[in-house]
């Protein structure tokens, strides 16, 4: 079997087992004096208030005849009602009565307290866990924001860990590297929250919808505090192509100028191209490079770039 066939049939798996999870909480809505497309239906409602019939039939995907027959019923049951829009009267509305809104209450406390079992099974890390995979699948093959939210922030509880982690599996997995490297960056990181509020320090993590997606560091080069030093710059590979490098490092770069360093310098390997043509665009300075055999590798070209920051440099 080819690694592509081993992927698809992975999938596949993956799907007959999701489908027998929701078949198994959908079969409570399923036994309630409701069905599941009519439980659908008043979520839809309960969430959105007073809706166009097209709108609602696009959301769920809803056949017109099978949509009519379905509100129909339910307006019979005196759960909703059916208008006409103030602006179109060719335009069908619907919404919850308070009947309905009671109604779709009842039948959301039911959902939850399925949910709440299903995790019950299950330990916290696990919860954990499975939570991740949710959110990373719906990223991936969800519909993504056009414009995601992206924010630099001071580092939380959590964070640092988070640094040391992505560092060690995306070298690992993109460039070879062993553990030894995770080491290295453990020890930056140790070194940095040891100094934690020391002038001239500072860290971003880079959050796009509220999920960590790059950080940067600024430190002290050296004692005479004239030097800073870039350092454990990462951007995930989901958000690469959005200019997040550019932005960590000219925010790095704007606080080390304004802390009062007169140079900036960073320390990266020659095949880092993607990096090594951002510092470059920014303004950085190939200083030196020397060959050596670090983390399972015996082929790396580590690199020092420099930046002068004063009298202060326009960034291209």
């Amino acid at each position: 079997m080819n690694e592509l066939a081993r992927r698809v049939g992975g999938v596949r798996a993956f799907n007959r087992m999701y489908t027998r999870v929701i078949g198994a909480l959908d079969e409570g809505l399923v036994g309630s004096a409701h069905s599941l497309s009519e439980a659908r239906v008043l979520y839809e409602l309960a969430r959105e208030g007073v809706g166009e019939v097209a709108d609602l039939r696009n959301r769920l995907d809803l056949d017109a005849g099978y949509a009519s027959r379905l509100l129909a019923k339910l307006e019979a049951q005196e759960l909703l009602v059916r208008g006409r829009s103030d602006t179109d009267a060719r335009r069908q509305t619907v919404s919850l009565t308070e009947r309905g809104l009671t109604t779709q209450q009842a039948l959301e406390r039911d959902t939850e307290a399925q949910i709440e079992a299903l995790l019950g099974t299950l330990t916290e890390a696990d919860q954990r866990r499975l939570l991740s995979a949710m959110d990373t699948i719906s990223t991936l093959l969800g519909d993504r924001p056009k414009d995601p939210a992206l924010v630099l922030r001071p580092p939380r509880a959590g964070d640092y860990g988070w640094i040391v982690q992505r560092h060690g599996e995306l070298y690992g997995e993109e460039h070879g590297y062993n553990a030894e490297f995770e080491a290295l960056v453990a020890r930056v990181v140790a070194d940095y929250v040891s100094a934690t509020g020391t002038p001239g320090h500072a860290c971003w993590i880079a959050e796009l919808d509220g999920n960590p997606v790059g950080s940067v560091m600024c430190v002290r080069a050296d004692d005479t505090g004239a030097t800073a030093k870039l350092r454990l710059l990462l951007v995930e590979p989901s958000a690469r192509g959005t200019g997040l490098g550019r932005r960590l490092v000219t925010e790095c770069v704007a606080f080390a100028r304004t802390s009062g360093y007169r140079e900036m310098e960073l320390w990266t390997q020659s095949e880092l191209s993607a990096a090594r043509g951002l510092y470059k665009r920014v303004g950085f300075e190939l200083g030196s490079s020397e060959p050596h055999q670090s983390w399972g590798r015996t082929d790396l070209v580590s690199e020092v770039w420099r930046m002068p920051l004063t009298p202060q440099r326009p960034i291209a």
